[in-house]
C-alpha cells in the first residue's frame, strides 16, 4: 500500500536525524510549484488520529467534525473569521422579533453528491433521529435548544414517534425550513453550521443501519468533496464533488489524508515532500519559527486532567484531586513537551472566549485555578489521605492517546507527580478510539483530555459537568452547588449577572478540581506557501478546505 511505503521511508529519513528540518521548506520544487511531483490541486495532509464514524449525529471528535465538514454542509459554513456564510441556505435566516422561529429557505436545485434532490425534510430527518434516544447522540442537547427537543431525547420508547411530531422543525416544503427554539440563541445561526445540524440522506441512512458512516461506501454527503476510499487507520482520500452547488469554487481535485501518529514521521513526510500541512510537536515548532510555512492555528481548546471520583474512591475527596493538579507544573509542560506554543492555563474556559455579555471571559474572571505550588500538593496529599484513612493513594493509571506528544505529556506528569508527590502512576497511551470509547464509558482512573468549543461562550466548558449529564461527564462529578449556578446562567437573561454565575461556577470548579486544566492550545503547522486559502478554525475542525488552491 502506497501510505505504508511513505510511512517507512519517512521512518528512515527520521532515523538519520532531522538536520534538514526547515531547509527544503524553502525548496522552490513544492507541490504545486515548479518541478512538482503532485498533480495540480491536490492537497496532502497529516492527521494524528483516526476519525470515528462519519455520522453527523454521534460524531464528538474534531477528527470526524473535519471530515464531515469536507464531505457534507449544513445551512451555513463558518468563513476565515468565524462569520456564518450561506451554504445550502441561499441566505441567512429569517428570526422573529422574539428571537425563537428561524425560517430558512434553501438554495436552488441542490442534490446530494450521488444526483439526487436534497431537500429541506432531510434536515428535519437529521434533527429527529439525533434526538431520538435510540441513536444516544451525545451532541442531542444541543438540539434540544430545539422546541420539544429535549422532551424526544428523554422519551420513553413507545412515546417516541409523538414527541417527534412535536419537536419544533418543521419543512414547510421543499424548500422551507422552519426551527422553533425553547429560547433565544444569540448564537443559533453560527450553530447551524456544525455537523451536528447538517442534513442526512433519509433512505441511504436507513440502508447502512448502525454501519452508516463507517466506511467509504456507507458515507453520502452534499459537501464540497467525497470519500472515495477510506483505508482505517491509515488514509482517507477525498475527491471533488462535482454535484456540489458551488462546485465552480472548489479549486482542489483531490486531498489525501494520512493518518500518522508519530510526530518525527510526520514531519519527516513533509520535509521529503510527501505531504503539504502537517501539524508540529515539541521541539518541532521551535524549528520552524520565522519560516514563512509556519501557521499557527489559535484555538479555543482547553487540555485538562480528569479524574473519575467513582472508579477510584480516593478521587472522591477533593484535597487529594487539589494535590494531582497543583503538583503539576503547567509551565514547564509547555515548554518541554509543547515546544512553547500553547499558554499554561488559569482555568478551564481558554483565553479569547467571551463571556457572554462582550468582555473576555478570562480577563473577567481572572485566574481561577492555583498555581503550581509542590509544597502546598504534597501537605493537601497528606491531608486528604488522613482524611480516607490511607497512608498512600493506590495504584491507578494515567491514560491518553498513543500520540508522541500524548505519550511525552504522560511522562511528563507521571515524573511530576512522582518527584513532587511520591506517587507512582502508570500510563495507558491507548489509540485514539479507544481512548474515546474508554472515556465515554467512564472507563479510566484518571485520563488526559481536550474539549474544543462548540460556540464561543464560556458554557461550552461549563455544562458539561452538571450532574447527571451523561453525555460529557464522564468523571461523574456532582455538586449542587455548581448545577445551580449553570442551570440558573442558563436561564438568566440578564448577561451581566449570567456572566458572574458562570465565573462563579467556574472558581467553584477550579476549587474543587474534579480536572485539573494543563494548557490553552496554540497548534502550530508546517505548511507549504503556495497552499492558499487554507482555514484553521478556532472552533470544532482541524482546517477548512473549500476555498483552499494550489498556487
Amino acid at each position: 500500500m502506497k501510505l505504508k511505503k511513505l510511512l517507512v521511508l519517512a521512518t528512515v529519513t527520521a532515523m538519520f536525524g532531522t538536520a534538514a528540518a526547515g531547509c527544503s521548506s524553502n525548496n522552490q520544487n513544492q507541490a504545486g510549484g515548479a518541478g512538482t511531483q503532485a498533480p495540480a490541486q491536490e492537497l496532502r495532509i497529516n492527521l494524528s488520529a483516526e476519525p470515528p464514524a462519519l455520522d453527523s449525529s454521534i460524531a464528538t471528535t474534531n477528527p470526524a467534525f473535519t471530515i464531515i465538514n469536507a464531505l457534507n454542509e449544513g445551512l451555513y459554513r463558518l468563513d476565515a473569521e468565524g462569520k456564518p456564510q450561506p451554504a445550502l441556505a441561499k441566505e441567512l435566516p429569517k428570526i422573529s422579533a422574539d428571537g425563537l422561529v428561524y425560517t430558512i429557505t434553501l438554495r436552488d436545485g441542490l442534490t446530494w453528491a450521488d444526483g439526487t434532490p436534497l431537500k429541506a425534510s432531510d434536515f428535519e430527518y437529521a434533527y429527529k433521529r439525533t434526538l431520538d434516544p435510540a441513536t444516544k447522540a451525545k451532541y442531542a442537547s444541543m438540539l434540544s435548544w430545539i422546541k420539544g427537543g429535549a422532551a424526544l431525547n428523554t422519551a420513553k420508547p413507545e412515546e417516541v414517534e409523538a414527541k417527534k411530531a412535536a419537536v419544533g422543525v418543521k419543512a414547510t416544503d421543499d424548500k422551507t425550513l422552519e426551527i422553533t427554539l425553547e429560547k433565544p440563541i444569540a448564537f443559533f445561526t453560527d450553530q447551524l453550521s456544525m455537523p451536528i445540524f447538517f442534513p442526512q440522506k433519509p433512505d441511504f441512512v436507513k440502508a447502512q443501519g448502525d454501519k452508516y458512516g463507517a466506511d467509504a461506501d456507507k458515507v453520502i454527503g452534499a459537501g464540497p468533496f467525497k470519500l472515495e476510499k477510506w483505508d482505517h487507520e491509515q488514509q482517507l482520500v477525498l475527491v471533488k464533488n462535482d454535484k456540489y452547488w458551488d462546485a465552480a469554487n472548489v479549486k482542489l481535485n483531490k486531498v489525501t489524508v494520512n493518518v500518522v501518529k508519530e510526530a518525527s514521521t510526520s514531519l519527516n513526510m513533509y520535509e521529503t515532500n510527501q505531504v503539504d500541512l502537517t501539524e508540529l510537536k515539541g521541539d518541532q515548532y521551535a524549528m520552524y519559527q520565522g519560516k514563512p510555512d509556519l501557521a499557527l492555528k489559535k484555538e479555543f481548546v482547553s487540555s485538562y486532567v480528569m479524574f473519575q471520583v467513582n472508579k477510584v474512591p480516593a478521587f472522591a475527596n477533593a484535597k487529594i484531586r487539589q494535590a494531582l493538579g497543583m503538583a503539576i507544573d503547567r509551565k514547564a509542560l509547555n515548554e518541554v513537551v509543547l515546544g512553547g506554543a500553547s499558554i499554561p492555563s488559569t482555568g478551564l474556559v481558554p483565553g479569547t472566549v467571551m463571556d457572554g455579555n462582550k468582555q473576555e471571559f478570562r480577563k473577567v474572571a481572572g485566574d481561577t485555578e492555583p498555581p503550581f505550588d509542590a509544597a502546598k500538593a504534597k501537605t493537601l496529599l497528606a491531608d486528604g489521605l488522613k482524611e480516607l484513612n490511607m497512608t498512600s493513594l493506590p495504584p491507578f493509571k494515567l491514560t491518553s492517546d498513543d500520540t508522541d506528544s500524548s505519550k511525552k505529556t504522560i511522562e511528563f506528569i507521571q515524573a511530576q507527580w512522582k518527584q513532587n508527590l511520591g506517587v507512582d502512576v502508570t500510563g495507558e497511551p491507548l489509540p485514539f478510539a479507544l481512548r474515546v470509547k474508554n472515556m465515554q464509558e467512564g472507563n479510566f482512573d484518571a485520563l488526559i483530555a481536550l474539549w474544543g468549543a462548540d460556540y464561543n461562550d464560556p458554557m461550552t466548558f461549563l455544562d458539561m459537568w452538571v450532574t447527571g449529564n451523561k453525555s460529557f461527564n464522564y468523571m461523574q462529578y456532582s455538586n449542587p452547588a455548581y448545577d445551580d449556578l449553570i442551570k440558573g446562567a442558563d436561564k438568566e437573561v440578564d448577561l451581566a449577572k449570567r456572566s458572574k454565575m458562570l465565573v462563579d461556577a467556574e472558581k467553584l470548579l477550579m476549587n474543587e478540581m474534579p480536572l485539573a486544566p494543563l494548557y490553552f492550545r496554540t497548534r502550530p503547522y508546517a505548511k507549504r506557501t503556495n497552499v492558499d486559502g487554507l482555514i484553521l478554525p478556532a472552533m470544532s475542525k482541524e482546517w477548512e478546505l473549500k476555498w483552499v488552491s494550489i498556487k
